[in-house]
């Protein structure tokens, strides 16, 4: 098995952070004008998801593996430059520090909110990639 050390996973939300958008996405979120699946996986409406916080507590007991949470506003240049136009969007970041996509948009969006089958999805893909 390959290690994983040094790698990260890193959660691009559809939406930006600070006070003013996150008041922007929460009342576009409640009138059905804003959506952002990975935020449906990892928070209530106010907080973040505790089964969330387990999941990332195990995928780093198990896989050595960290996950990194980033509003559209709060990305680095790297990370821009691989999701700018595809969020949400999971991406996986190498001990090198390149980029590449590991979840796209329409996988999270199968998820539907769940933690559980987000959880999947991510323990498929690590079987395969990592």
């Amino acid at each position: 098995m390959v290690s994983k050390q040094g790698k990260t996973l890193i959660g691009v939300y559809k939406a930006d952070g600070g006070l003013i958008g996150e008041v922007s996405y929460f009342l576009g979120h409640l009138v059905g004008v804003r959506n952002c699946s990975l935020c449906d996986v990892t928070h209530s409406p106010f907080k973040k998801k505790a089964e969330f916080k387990k999941f990332q507590a195990r995928l780093l007991e198990n896989h050595q593996l960290e996950v990194s949470l980033v509003h559209m506003n709060e990305r680095s240049e790297s990370e821009l430059a691989a999701s700018k136009g595809r969020e949400p969007c999971v991406l996986l970041q190498h001990e090198d520090g390149s980029m590449s996509m590991f979840l796209d948009y329409e996988e999270l969006a199968a998820a539907k909110g769940s933690v559980r089958s987000f959880e999947k999805l991510v323990e498929s893909r690590i079987a395969i990639y990592l």
